[in-house]
């Protein structure tokens, strides 16, 4: 069986929610029972529809039922996660959960890696890097982790340059050393900047955000990552105590698993989803 609920997230919940710094107190500190059952917060595209896949094809055989809750933010699910409202989560990279839970107080852990969504730098007003206009601005996720992953994919593209000290997963703007288009930087939450495109002269969108929107970083952007020995796989993650819960474990070795790496190859094939081993 496969129970998909979408819960949809907003900027408002997502800025309320990283700003709370005691949450962990609230945290589930018992691993739920083990009943043939998994209920995990995802994102839409491509998350919730890899488990769609697993849910239709394989968790049967592996005794296993599925149960979705569709988040279209980055915060709410690790909240979810943390309570206990849910067994797992399937949506973020390492870097990012590792800035949620100093953040926040939680000890939320990866569990496997799964696929990597490479981020794009995409424009509706102009057709290559070396177009974006001096002084123009450019969109970024507004959270350290993708934030400082954008602006490693703008020094990748030669349009800054940072320090030589810097940390490209945690980047800031006091970490350009050189910016020669004098461009303006306009952290936004994730979740706008596709529709930020028609305000802005270029954004940088993750991976899921440009599916929504029909963006292909192979196809659409002007500049994008390389999937070949990117560090920002999309993990699943549980609680601590949760993760060696027999169906988490199990839903992780489905969502490793040959079948999967195959429906990820076919369905993406252009590469906006890459399998992460």
């Amino acid at each position: 069986m496969f129970n998909r609920r979408v819960l949809l997230g907003s900027a408002v919940a997502a800025a309320s929610a990283l700003a709370l710094t005691a949450c962990g107190g609230d945290e589930a500190s018992e691993p739920t029972e083990t009943n043939g059952t998994v209920v995990v917060a995802a994102t839409p595209v491509p998350h919730a529809d890899i488990l769609a896949f697993i849910a239709e094809e394989l968790a049967e055989d592996a005794g296993l039922t599925i149960e979705v809750e569709e988040f279209t933010d980055y915060v709410q699910p690790n909240v979810a996660t943390a309570d206990g409202s849910v067994d797992a989560n399937f949506f973020q990279t390492e870097p990012y959960l590792e800035e949620y839970n100093e953040a926040n107080g939680t000890d939320l852990v990866t569990v496997a890696p799964v696929h990597i969504e490479p981020l794009g730098l995409y424009s509706d007003k102009v057709d290559s890097v070396d177009a974006i206009p001096d002084g123009g601005q450019v969109a970024i996720p507004g959270d350290g982790s993708n934030g400082g992953r954008a602006l490693a994919l703008l020094a990748d593209a030669g349009l800054i340059t940072l320090a030589d000290d810097a940390d490209a997963t945690l980047a800031t703007e006091d970490d350009i050393a050189e910016n020669p288009k004098n461009l303006e930087f306009v952290p936004l939450e994730a979740a706008q900047l596709a529709r930020s495109l028609q305000d802005v002269d270029a954004a940088v969108i993750n991976g899921n955000y440009a599916l929504e929107a029909e963006l292909s970083p192979a196809e659409d952007a002007l500049h994008s990552e390389s999937p070949e020995g990117n560090p920002y796989a999309n993990y699943l993650v549980a609680t601590a105590a949760n993760a060696d819960n027999e169906d988490v474990q199990k839903l992780a070795e489905l969502l490793q698993s040959d079948e999967v790496r195959a429906f990820i190859e076919q369905t993406w094939a252009d590469g906006s989803v890459v399998p992460a081993s």
